[in-house]
């Protein structure tokens, strides 16, 4: 299966980015074809409603890396959406892909029937803080006719290495096992 991975953490030796590696690890060992993006790292911006989705001939009229992304959700068996949570939500570095998706939405493009999993982690004890990170895709994911197949849901992380306290990554490997 080729499976799309997304990340939105810029911290590149960070707790999210740990975890990814490990699921990565285990779903090539397990022979799927993973790609990932840090999409912290690329230059995203913000979707504007301009609803010519796919006019061009790309995902977005306007002309950034979510047009270098947009390929691979839409030859994807799989998306997993990996990032931390800032400020009880969904970090900018990733929401402008998670908005922008909605150029598959509005284009009519067959995106329906993927296969999909959240990573995420935060600093908190409270694992309800990382409600605002799930329900917001759990919808998302019920709007496309995603397939929510798990989620990796690590609390009590801040510090780089932190991660390492947990079995964060071991239950980011143990996600690839329901590709």
């Amino acid at each position: 299966m080729k499976i799309t991975v997304i990340t939105g953490s810029p911290r590149k030796e960070g707790n999210t980015l740990a975890m990814v590696e490990a699921f990565i690890n285990a779903a090539e060992a397990k022979g799927h074809e993973v790609v990932r993006f840090d999409a912290a790292m690329m230059k995203i911006g913000d979707c504007h409603a301009c609803m010519t989705c796919f006019k061009t001939g790309k995902a977005c009229s306007f002309d950034d890396d979510f047009n270098e992304i947009a390929p691979h959700i839409l030859d994807a068996g799989a998306v997993v959406y990996a990032m931390p949570v800032y400020w009880y939500s969904i970090p900018a570095q990733i929401k402008g892909v998670i908005d922008r998706v909605f150029s598959f939405y509005v284009a009519e493009k067959p995106i329906s029937g993927k296969k999909c999993a959240i990573i995420t982690c935060c600093e908190d004890h409270d694992t309800s803080v990382m409600d605002g990170v799930t329900m917001p895709l759990h919808r998302t994911f019920d709007l496309l006719k995603w397939d929510l197949v798990g989620e990796v849901c690590v609390p009590g992380v801040f510090h780089v290495g932190d991660i390492s306290k947990t079995d964060g990554c071991a239950q980011a490997a143990a996600l690839a096992e329901k590709f």
